[in-house]
């Protein structure tokens, strides 16, 4: 009897916020492998902290896996960016997603990049990408590299390339799938990458071009035909739905992605869990949902926020929360938060709607609040939508369909 064929597998990496995680499939999408780093707390986060952690993940893999890896794709934390030298070596820090310092570099951006540009705004990566050329001047600087280009650029032992989705933020034209003339004139084109599409192969190697985060948590829940809807339900409430068309409204936070012959289009609310978080400890939280009656409305017209300001769906810098009159008992009152929040969604997947997105056909949830199956029917309810469980929640997974599909353009996930 003939020895049968060895499997091939097909690894994703997730660079997160807070560790590195690998998932590893065969060629049936079903879960070989997974390990985990979680980042030392408070730990600056380096390069090579990451690099670190992507060599223990990987090394945690059965020799029998590593030996017959056909692909692997990196998702990084959107916006995290650096330089670095012909050889890839750092020639800056890293300055992380939420690094709002380069102020008076969004103000030039601003004042030439057109409204619909995913750059503007102080923790865009070219915002970020000026203020290092600024302060490190007299470095060797060759590529200009995000966190996900940085590490599939030590895996494939070449660099100088990106993906559509995380060049979203440093300028780069989904649309018209070039770079700008207008971002070539901030910065010198030669630390630019190239840009590939998510998924496609990179050079002669195992190696395809990777994705963001978010998209890649996206990718993960199944999602993938036109009006297939994800709402993150963390700290705060992101929507994202497959368009056949892109919506940009900067106006409302609304940007889009591409993916394949789609467009992944999306608005974030300032509501959210962090709002819960301020009223509630999570023992509370999870006291209070086993007593909700998610079928009797309380009538409260509450807009949960944690501060003043509102994005999406409405952009509104001076909203204010509204979080009153507050009954004395604390189950009606965290209800009535969660019925706001889920008026705040609907009215987010109305504003997409009337911009040019399709209402949601499928809605399936991600995050925390995914947990809580009194906020799932108050939402069901008021969208209108079917609620379909997330094939999977962890980005790393999503990151291994791309490994596996060989570029979204051609797979039949997302076309």
């Amino acid at each position: 009897m003939p020895a049968a064929l060895p499997e091939n597998y097909y690894a994703g990496l997730d660079l997160g916020t807070s560790g590195c995680r690998l998932i590893v499939i065969d060629g049936n999408q079903a879960v070989q492998a997974e390990a985990r780093v979680i980042y030392p707390a408070h730990a600056e986060q380096t390069p090579e902290l990451w690099w670190a952690a992507v060599q223990q993940v990987m090394a945690e893999l059965p020799a029998a896996i590593r030996s017959n890896l056909q692909g692997i794709a990196v998702d990084g934390t959107s916006g995290t960016i650096l330089l670095t030298d012909v050889a890839g070596n750092p020639t800056t820090p890293a300055l992380m997603y939420n690094d709002a310092r380069a102020l008076e570099q969004a103000r030039r951006i601003a004042a030439i990049a057109p409204r619909e540009s995913g750059a503007h705004g102080a923790s865009s990566s070219l915002a970020k990408l000026l203020w290092l050329l600024e302060h490190y001047p007299d470095q060797p600087h060759a590529h200009a590299l995000h966190q996900a280009d940085w590490i599939a650029g030590k895996l494939a032992g070449q660099f100088g390339f990106s993906d559509e989705n995380n060049c979203l933020k440093l300028g780069y034209d989904p649309v018209r799938r070039a770079w700008p003339e207008w971002v070539k004139g901030l910065v010198p084109e030669r630390l630019l990458p190239k840009v590939y599409v998510p998924g496609e192969k990179i050079g002669a190697g195992i190696c395809r071009a990777g994705t963001t985060d978010s998209i890649a948590a996206f990718i993960a829940t199944g999602a993938s035909a036109l009006g297939d809807a994800v709402t993150s339900l963390g700290s705060t409430i992101a929507l994202k739905i497959i368009s056949d068309q892109p919506i940009f409204a900067p106006e409302f936070g609304i940007y889009s992605h591409r993916l394949g012959d789609k467009w992944l289009a999306g608005g974030a609310s300032n509501s959210g869990g962090a709002v819960l978080l301020q009223h509630f400890s999570r023992a509370a939280l999870e006291r209070l949902t086993s007593l909700l009656t998610p079928e009797t409305p309380t009538g409260l017209d509450y807009y949960p926020l944690v501060k003043q300001g509102e994005r999406f769906p409405h952009a509104d810098p001076q909203l204010q929360p509204r979080l009153t009159p507050r009954p004395a008992d604390d189950v009606p009152f965290l209800q009535a938060m969660l019925e706001g929040m889920s008026r705040i969604e609907r009215e987010g997947w109305q504003r997409l709607h009337e911009l040019g997105a399709p209402y949601p056909q499928t809605l399936r949830t991600v995050g925390g609040g995914s947990r809580n199956p009194a906020w799932m029917q108050m939402r069901a309810r008021l969208i209108g939508a079917p609620l379909l469980a997330s094939r999977h929640d962890e980005a790393a997974f999503g990151a291994a369909l791309l490994a596996l599909e060989e570029g979204v353009c051609n797979t039949p996930l997302l076309v």
